[in-house]
């Protein structure tokens, strides 16, 4: 575990943030989907949010990840 039961509630209280931020975006995907007609955009849109979080996941945090377990290890 990355984190650490220290910090469960911080990434319990993120998880949760995330997703009312989410449920904000239901209106713009709405406004896609009524003015195009289908919903073919908004999926597009969802799909290249989920790319760019992957892409984010590899160059970002797997490298930052080493660094901290690397950390852990030395001083343990």
């Amino acid at each position: 575990d990355t984190f650490g039961s220290k910090f469960a509630t911080t990434n319990a209280g993120l998880l949760y943030t995330a997703k009312g931020t989410a449920a904000l975006l239901v209106p713009a995907a709405n406004y896609m989907q009524q003015s195009s007609g289908t919903w073919d955009m908004v999926f597009i849109v969802a799909a290249g949010a989920n790319i760019l979080a992957s892409l984010l996941a590899i160059i970002v945090l797997k490298p930052w990840r080493k660094v901290v377990v690397a950390k852990s290890q030395q001083t343990a």
